[in-house]
């Protein structure tokens, strides 16, 4: 069942003035409950606009968004609840951080659901060590922790809501390679441990190659695709044409193909094309 999905989807930035825009642009899409998805597209493709349409952040110039089969917007009284479902974590969202404690922040998000004291106190602490925050963190202000534990942080209070859709835009960026490595992995984790649906908006297509099943594809405000990653990452060359990068593993073996060795397609991670090669020469460590 699909927990998202748009029809005819289209978003106008500054109608009637002369900066109009159109910012989304008759995107039918639907994203099965469950699914790891990679979002990606150059500045300005639209991706941005269309997430804030997940929650209800942004109403649709025309066309609809349904949220686990209700369509948002038709009764402004459940779009609240319905945004419940669908959690955004916005790119560093550690400079929203402003409870006094590491606890009240992570706190925030399930009180504001009415959620009684004994359930709010469950999620922060089962939060809390899903995303590495030892226990005694949690009565520390927040504004004393490092980037990274502040960015945990900020993560925690949106999954502290236990949304069926958990959204991150860029929650890597800015972060030092073993932060990155960190803030993936217990994204990764919190898909396996819930089975909730998470997309993962992201300029890094190593990131997006590592971590997600399949990827959206942003172009010009339109829709390029959305597919299974190996079949996305096969279209490298229109990839490249619209201006996005390709995994540098996937480039180097386009690269030897082109040379006339040809070693197979949908190659673009570095564990995949590693496996790929011991195998070829044989099982040679």
């Amino acid at each position: 069942m699909a927990i998202i999905k748009t029809e005819d989807l289209t978003y106008i930035d500054g109608e009637g003035t002369p900066f109009r825009k159109v910012a989304v642009d008759n995107v039918n899409i639907e994203i099965e409950e469950g699914d790891m998805a990679g979002i990606i597209g150059h500045t300005g493709s639209g991706k941005s606009t269309l997430i804030q349409h997940f929650n209800g952040l942004l109403k649709p110039t025309c066309g609809s968004v349904y949220i686990d089969g209700e369509r948002l917007w038709d009764d402004k009284a459940k779009l609240r609840p319905v945004r419940f479902k669908v959690g955004l974590v916005f790119q560093y969202p550690e400079y929203q951080l402003f409870e006094e404690t590491v606890y009240k922040d992570i706190a925030y998000g399930p009180k504001n659901m009415g959620l009684d004291e004994k359930e709010t106190d469950r999620r922060i602490k089962e939060t809390a060590r899903m995303v590495g925050l030892a226990p005694e963190v949690l009565d520390k202000s927040p504004f004393e922790l490092s980037g990274g534990q502040k960015r945990r942080v900020a993560i925690a209070g949106v999954m502290a809501m236990e949304p069926k859709v958990l959204i991150l835009d860029e929650p890597a960026s800015g972060l030092d390679p073993k932060g990155r490595e960190q803030i993936l992995g217990l994204i990764k984790e919190y898909h396996e441990q819930t089975r909730n649906t998470v997309l993962l908006v992201s300029h890094s297509m190593e990131d997006i190659a590592r971590n997600v099943d399949k990827i959206l594809v942003m172009n010009a405000s339109k829709l390029f695709c959305y597919d299974e990653t190996a079949k996305v990452f096969h279209r490298s060359q229109e990839l490249t044409d619209m201006g996005l990068s390709v995994p540098q593993v996937t480039r180097v073996f386009n690269r030897l193909k082109a040379m006339g060795v040809d070693l197979g397609e949908d190659i673009y991670t570095v564990k995949y094309a590693k496996n790929l090669l011991l195998k070829r020469l044989g099982g040679m460590q």
